[in-house]
Order: C-alpha cells, then structure tokens, then sequence
C-alpha cells in the first residue's frame, strides 16, 4: 500500500500556529476535530497522550520535521495528519544534542493493537525526509493542501506488511572515516551519548566501527596485557600517551574492522534482528546496502521503536 493511501487531503493543514509543541499540538487537534468526528471525541485524552509521549523523548527526527503520536485505546482508527507551522519552532532532536527548526508535523493517532502500522509509517515519514530532500523543501513551502498530497503521493513511497531493518534503524547516525583524529571521535561519543560510531571510506562503503574500547585501549601501555599486577602504575600515567596525541593521532589503525562486526542488508526481518542480539549478546548491528553505510540499529532502537514506541 502506497503510503499516500493513509493521508485525507482534509486532514493537511497550512499555517499552524504555536510558539511551543504543546500549542501547536492543540492547534493541530484542534483542526483535526472539525474534519474527523472521532478525534473530536476524544480530542482531550489523545492531547494527553501525545504531550506525555512528547515529554518523554522527543519525536523531531530532525531536517524540520517533527512525527508526534499516539496509540488509544479501543480508537479502531488510524489518522495520519500533516500540519505546515506558521513559523518554524525550536525543539530539541531526539537522540542528538541539539536543536532543529520543525516546520513540518506528521501527527498520527491510531488504536493501541496498530503498533506495526505506526512503526512503518514513523519509518516512511523517515524515508521521505532522507531520500528525497527536494519533495520536503517544497512541502514545507506549500500553503496548498492538495499540492501537499501530491507532493508526497510523487515520491511513491509503500508501506510494506512486515517489520524489517529499514524501519527500525537509526540513519542520523553520522559514520566518521579513518583520517578522524581521536578527539574528535571522544566529543562524538560523549556529544551524542552513543558507545560507538561506524567507518566508512569516501564512498560511504563501510569499514568497521570506532568504540569507547579502542580509545581506553590506546591510552594505555602497550606491556598492560601481558602484566598480572597492574597497580604500579601511577594514576594518569596509562592515558599520557593518549593525551598528548589525542589532537593529531588519526583512527585508522585502531578502528574495528567491519570481518568483525554484525553486518545485515535492509530487508533483515525483525526477529532475526531480535535473536542476533539476544543471542550473541551484541549491542549494535549495521545495517548495509552494496557495500555502503545505511544506519545502525542498537538495542535502544527496538525497545524505542518496537516495545515503547
């Protein structure tokens, strides 16, 4: 089913106002009450539901879009609506410390048992932002309802029926490559609150991965793991060598090569996702496509995605 099949030309809206999320989810809301009898129901309890998933993480995904939801009980419906701001609004990127100005709000309500539903259009929406930029650009610069449905119906986007790598991966993942210098990839790390950032060449064809692992590692002698006793050492003395070359030693020979790694393609099904990290106990599966980089998907991107969406 194309992904267009789930948008109501009634339900895309020109000019929201609001100087926060909160109030331009109930300016939203307050819209989709006069064209949808079911949202105007139950108009209060779905802003409830949406401002506390809201407050739990952020769903601006970045590039000015933000997908706020939620799953209701006994609703038996599920509405996808698309709201263009007045004025871009500030929030804050889930997963990233930073801000983005969101122009574009894909607003979607639906009954509690839709979990795959609204996983695969969170993914969609996803898709479209990613690959096709120049469709987003017009969107969020159209004041035409209809021009809006187009625009999104040209990209031919379709909502496939099973959960699959595609749409639980993390794209805003940035790879780095191997002439980075350590510094930066601990500010990365610590920045972004992740273990480890993936490698790639110039062409984006993936290497292998730089973790906390190999920065400790570098920083410390290179006799350690030979020795059984280790508290001679003096505390700073293992990370000299780290701080002194940390601004012009590059990864290149410390990164993880990808042999090592769990390398999937984009069609993997969930559950082999589920059982590989279960399994084997790994946190973190790249995902790739003819050799290049596509996103990684981690343990934090099921419970997010799948269990607690």
């Amino acid at each position: 089913m194309k992904f267009s099949s789930y948008l109501d030309k009634n339900l895309i809206f020109n000019g929201i106002k609001g100087r926060t999320q909160e109030e331009v989810i109930e300016n939203m809301l307050k819209e989709m009450s006069k064209k949808d009898s079911k949202i105007a129901k139950k108009q209060n309890e779905i802003r409830e539901a949406v401002l506390k998933r809201e407050r739990e993480i952020s769903t601006a995904i970045g590039k000015g879009i933000a997908i706020p939801h939620a799953r209701m009980s006994k609703f038996n419906d599920f509405v996808v609506a698309v709201g263009i701001l007045e004025e871009p609004l500030d929030v804050q990127v889930e997963g990233l410390n930073e801000k983005d100005e969101v122009k574009v709000v894909f607003l979607i309500v639906c009954d509690i048992l839709k979990n795959k539903n609204i996983l695969k259009i969170m993914s969609t929406i996803t898709k479209l932002v990613m690959k096709y930029p120049e469709i987003m650009e017009k969107i969020k610069n159209s004041k035409n309802s209809e021009e809006i449905f187009d625009l999104i119906d040209s990209a031919k986007l379709e909502i496939g029926k099973k959960i699959i790598a595609d749409d639980v991966l993390s794209p805003n993942i940035d790879p780095v490559t191997p002439d980075m210098t350590l510094e930066y990839v601990a500010k990365r790390l610590i920045v972004e609150k992740i273990a480890g950032i993936p490698v790639v060449d110039e062409n984006r064809n993936f290497l292998g991965e730089i973790t906390e692992k190999e920065l400790i590692e570098f920083g410390m002698p290179k006799y350690y793991s030979v020795m059984s006793d280790l508290n001679f050492l003096t505390v700073g003395e293992p990370f000299e060598e780290y701080l002194i070359n940390e601004k012009t030693a590059l990864i290149e020979n410390i990164y993880r090569e990808k042999s090592s790694l769990c390398v999937i393609d984009r069609k993997a099904p969930i559950m082999e996702i589920c059982f590989i990290m279960i399994n084997k106990g790994i946190t973190r599966i790249y995902v790739v496509e003819d050799g290049k980089y596509c996103g990684v998907i981690r343990r934090y991107d099921i419970i997010k995605k799948i269990l607690h969406i």
